[in-house]
């Protein structure tokens, strides 16, 4: 108690450099400067008694879209509301559900705040998505005996290690929630570790499995490979971070000498980003067009850059290659099984902590191929275009990964049901 009461005092004296660093980011991103009330809990009034979602951005807000659809369908009578803390995050709540959800930015984890924004809510449970978790949150939860849950829950070793540092704070807010859905078997021994009593562990296996290619995603990625590319080979490089996109575009300059007519579609990470990435592009003198202008492709494009938000998953389906972005800077990586739902041969770096189950898996399959630089990538993507049928076998491999590991949501519901118990009757 006396570590957390320490933590939140920190808080608030830190708030002046919050201000500072949110003044900052939103002179890339203009966004961050709306809205600000709701990082200090006084958000919109919202519909009371439901279930409360918490996914931090973009990323999380997607692994959420299964699990949020089959609550909607299970408890219809019930409202739903999503907090996230970034703009590209509000951005997909919206994309993704329009106005069947509410949603507010979660606010920064003041004990005030927190509470005010609990009790504009006053959900019957909270479940928060895979790593989220804030001290002050959970015991304001506690202390009104709302049932709180990790979905999809993952640790890396790399972040049990920086939790270890402050175990005095993280072990009692563990405790103080009523479980932890686990990924996989190695994330629930870290949080074990860190102090979780292992009764509150359920290991469930990664609800990102339970993804499938919706006929319209489908449709209009058809209708782009013909616009774009009908007889073009191309690769696509997803969730770009800064340091990568110039190793991609070496190994695409590389690229065309041997296969001229290649095309990439370049999909930075964040959207601020976007500008920056063009400039880059343009600098190594590329031919290149942006998704959001809705330009013609022209016969000579040799670079797309996708600077659109929430159409990632019908870009991967006018590809032949997927390189899965963040790994090969120190990021940990972003989630392969998207690009796996086409069947698509997986390329990554060496920098995978973020889902080193997943890639553990895919690799045991031969399913995923690991590239340290971009002579290796070049040189991969060039064994690609030219064996088709070893590409074939690759993604094939990797659709059948993602097949064979679906089933956690069913026992996500079936622990979520569990901890409501009757309340969703009252």
């Amino acid at each position: 108690m006396p570590t957390r009461y320490l933590y939140s005092s920190l808080l608030y004296i830190v708030q002046p450099f919050i201000w500072l660093k949110l003044g900052y980011r939103s002179l890339k991103a203009k966004s961050y400067r709306h809205r600000v009330s709701e990082r200090y809990g006084f958000g919109p009034t919202l519909k009371q008694g439901g279930i409360w979602l918490h996914s931090v951005s973009v990323g999380e807000t997607i692994a959420s879209i299964p699990l949020v659809k089959a609550l909607q369908a299970a408890y219809p009578q019930l409202p739903i509301t999503i907090t996230t803390m970034t703009p590209t995050g509000s951005e997909q709540v919206h994309k993704s559900f329009g106005d069947s959800v509410q949603h507010c930015y979660l606010p920064y984890d003041l004990p005030c705040a927190m509470r005010r924004l609990i009790n504009n809510i006053n959900p019957k449970i909270a479940i928060v998505m895979e790593t989220e978790l804030w001290p002050n949150m959970i015991h304001q939860l506690n202390r009104r005996n709302i049932p709180v849950m990790l979905a999809n829950g993952r640790l890396s070793a790399r972040s049990a290690k920086g939790y270890g540092k402050v175990k005095s704070l993280v072990s009692p807010m563990l405790n103080e929630m009523s479980l932890i859905a686990a990924q996989y078997q190695a994330d629930g021994d870290r949080y074990i570790k860190l102090g979780l009593t292992r009764e509150k562990l359920q290991v469930c296996g990664s609800v990102k499995f339970d993804i499938n290619v919706s006929d319209t995603q489908r449709q209009h990625a058809n209708e782009l490979k013909h616009q774009w590319a009908a007889d073009k080979p191309v690769w696509i490089a997803a969730s770009t971070h800064a340091g990568e996109d110039e190793i991609l575009l070496a190994a695409h300059k590389q690229l065309l000498q041997t296969v001229p007519n290649a095309l990439l579609i370049l999909v930075p990470r964040h959207p601020e980003r976007f500008d920056e990435v063009a400039k880059l592009v343009a600098n190594n003198q590329f031919r290149f067009l942006r998704k959001s202008h809705n330009e013609a492709v022209t016969a000579d494009c040799q670079v797309i850059i996708g600077d659109t938000m929430g159409e990632l998953m019908t870009l991967f389906g006018i590809a032949d290659v997927a390189f899965i972005g963040g790994s090969l800077v120190e990021r940990g990586g972003h989630n392969p099984l998207e690009p796996a739902a086409y069947g698509l041969p997986l390329i990554m770096g060496p920098h995978t902590f973020n889902f080193s189950s997943i890639c553990t898996m895919l690799e045991d399959a031969s399913a995923l191929t690991t590239v340290s630089d971009e002579h290796a990538l070049e040189e991969q993507l060039r064994i690609f275009f030219k064996d088709k049928e070893k590409a074939s076998i690759k993604g094939k491999k990797a659709l059948a990964v993602l097949q064979l590991n679906q089933g956690s949501l069913a026992k996500h519901l079936a622990l979520i049901d569990q901890l409501l118990g009757n309340r969703h009757d009252n």
